[in-house]
């Protein structure tokens, strides 16, 4: 079983953010993860070609990218491709799912990749691609080629695969039509005893339960409105003096900015992990954008700009956290008496 290995600058050990726009090139033997998941699959499986690409130029160069992958996949006659795994890295797990779904499209064969279900890749690439549950962070890399290794030699065989749960990647939304031995009846009242005694039970159709968020009204009189800064771009006073997390960030912030004209770099910084902080440390004014916003604020086209922005970090923050952390802002928004709000990002 011939396999081609996909992985991003860091984990060919070129370097971080500042590698993060290399070219792809390709190395004729196993090199970063793939050296590990090769010593859990055994001989009967070589990796012949990796590829490697800077996280920024696959997704600047995506389609360029992604045809020399294939064609390498077809000269290298390889039966899989293997991608990541991505733990909860957007631009890494946007390579990676993009791949392997160009694995099945272009040539016809298995394309699998690893990410933290939280991932917002996951959801886009899964009806697409097998995906296989990780935790959110690198440490957790023995454990993830552990359960690709398990799912590529399940794969090899040939066989038909179970349900997700059974097989472990996470579901594709796909549903088949089976028999059962027992009735519909029976099944149902052994869920609901399992239930109602605390006993561990699965059911038969999971829903997905999504929040329905209505969109804003739009702002009646801007030119006479308050408009606020709130950013996910985890943009801080120089030395975080708050101690917000760069991943996985609890709490949110507001730093006072009456006066003003523009965020000067010596005054602050971003902690966000994940992307190259070099050009906002150079000026802030691009995730919060008050420079901007003082010129319009000057030319009459909003009434005022809040003395103040909001900040947190948002990557690998967990669901529940920033759902928390938006009705506390908004509640605070609201109090204040703010009419709109820009909210930026990375």
């Amino acid at each position: 079983m011939r396999i081609l290995f996909y992985i991003n600058q860091f984990f060919a050990g070129l370097g971080g953010e500042d590698k993060a726009d290399s070219s792809l090139f390709f190395v004729e033997k196993p090199i970063g993860p793939a050296v590990g998941l090769c010593s859990l699959l055994g001989e009967n499986y070589s990796v012949p070609i990796v590829a490697v690409c800077g996280d920024n130029y696959f997704n600047s160069h995506n389609d360029i990218v992604i045809q020399e992958i294939v064609d390498k996949a077809k000269e290298y006659k390889v039966d899989m491709v293997i991608a990541g795994p991505a733990f909860n890295s957007g631009r890494y797990g946007q390579a990676c799912g993009a791949i392997c779904e160009a694995a099945a499209r272009e040539l016809g064969i298995p394309g699998i990749t690893g990410m933290y279900e939280g991932n917002p890749m996951v959801e886009i690439y899964r009806q697409r691609t097998y995906i296989l549950p990780t935790s959110g962070k690198v440490s957790g890399m023995r454990e993830a080629l552990i359960k690709i290794a398990g799912f590529v030699q399940r794969i090899s065989t040939g066989e038909p695969l179970g349900p997700a749960r059974k097989e472990g990647y996470i579901s594709q939304g796909i549903r088949k039509l089976i028999y059962r031995e027992e009735e519909a009846a029976k099944r149902l009242v052994d869920m609901l005893e399992a239930k109602l005694k605390g006993q561990p039970f699965s059911t038969e159709l999971s829903i997905q339960i999504i929040d329905k968020v209505a969109p804003a009204l739009p702002v009646a009189k801007l030119k006479e409105a308050t408009i606020a800064l709130v950013t996910t771009g985890g943009l801080v006073p120089r030395g975080n003096p708050d101690r917000i997390r760069s991943f996985g960030a609890e709490v949110w912030k507001t730093y006072e900015i009456s006066g003003k004209q523009r965020l000067d770099s010596s005054e602050y910084e971003t902690i966000h992990g994940g992307y190259n902080p070099n050009f906002v440390n150079a000026n802030p004014n691009y995730v919060v954008p008050v420079g901007i916003m003082r010129e319009f604020e000057a030319e009459g086209l909003i009434g005022s700009l809040q003395n103040k922005f909001y900040s947190t970090s948002g990557v690998g923050a967990a669901a529940n956290i920033s759902q928390r952390d938006g009705q506390e802002m908004a509640a605070q928004l609201h109090q204040e008496k703010v009419d709109g709000v820009i909210l930026t990002s990375t």
